[in-house]
C-alpha cells in the first residue's frame, strides 16, 4: 500500500501466508525459519493489538517492536545466506526492501496490513463480476467514482445520496463541490 508516493507498506498478512508456505514445506530448514518468523509475526501482531485496544501508547509500542524488528531482520539475513534455493529466493526478495515491512512502526496511523483498502475494494469487484463491466472508457470512469463516493460515504457513516445532492445543487450554483476529504484527512493532504 503506498502512503504518500514514496513510502510503502507491504502487508503482513499476505507475509503470514508466505510465511505459512515456508511452514508447510517439506524442507526441515525452510519449516525451521517459517516457524521462527511466525513466531515474531505472532508477538508482533499481539503488540500491535495491545496498542490498538489502547493498552499501550505509541512510543511504548515502537519501543516494544524494535526487537522484534531486528529478530526479523536477522532471520530475512539467515535465510538470504543459508544456501537453500527456497529460503535464498524468498529472503532476497524481502531483503532490498525490508524497510516497506516496517512503515507502520515509524508512522502512526499505518495499519500493518491492506484489510481494510480490501474490504473497501469488495463491493466494486462484486459489482464488476455481476455486471460483466462497462463497455466504455467513460463508463469506467463513471462507476469508479460513483464506487469511490459510495465506499467513503460508507466510511464516514455519511449518506451517499445526500453527498451527491449537494454536489449536484454546488454544481448548478456554479460553487465548489462539498469534500469527501474528513479534516484530519484534509490537512494531512494540504501539508504533503
Amino acid at each position: 500500500m503506498y502512503l504518500d508516493g514514496k513510502r510503502l507498506q507491504w502487508c503482513w498478512a499476505h507475509l503470514k501466508r508466505d510465511i505459512q508456505n515456508l511452514i508447510d514445506s517439506p524442507n526441515g530448514q525452510v519449516k525451521h525459519l517459517g516457524r521462527d518468523l511466525m513466531r515474531e509475526h505472532v508477538r508482533l501482531f499481539k503488540l500491535w493489538n495491545r496498542y490498538k485496544a489502547g493498552k499501550i501508547k505509541w512510543r511504548a509500542f515502537q519501543a516494544d517492536a524494535a526487537p522484534i524488528r531486528d529478530s526479523v531482520n536477522g532471520l530475512v539475513l539467515r535465510g538470504s545466506y543459508s544456501g537453500n534455493k527456497q529460503l535464498v529466493g524468498f529472503c532476497d526478495g524481502l531483503l532490498p526492501r525490508k524497510e516497506h515491512l516496517w512503515t507502520f512502526l515509524e508512522v502512526e496511523g499505518v495499519e500493518p496490513t491492506n484489510n481494510t483498502a480490501e474490504r473497501a475494494l469488495r463491493p466494486a469487484v462484486i459489482y464488476r463480476k455481476l455486471s460483466f463491466g462497462t463497455q466504455s472508457a467513460s463508463g469506467s470512469r463513471y462507476l469508479e467514482r460513483m464506487l469511490s463516493v459510495s465506499e467513503t460515504c460508507r466510511l464516514q457513516n455519511r449518506s451517499a445520496y445526500e453527498y451527491l445532492v449537494e454536489a449536484m445543487q454546488a454544481h448548478f450554483a456554479r460553487r465548489t463541490a462539498p469534500s469527501l476529504l474528513t479534516a484530519k484527512s484534509a490537512n494531512a493532504y494540504a501539508a504533503a
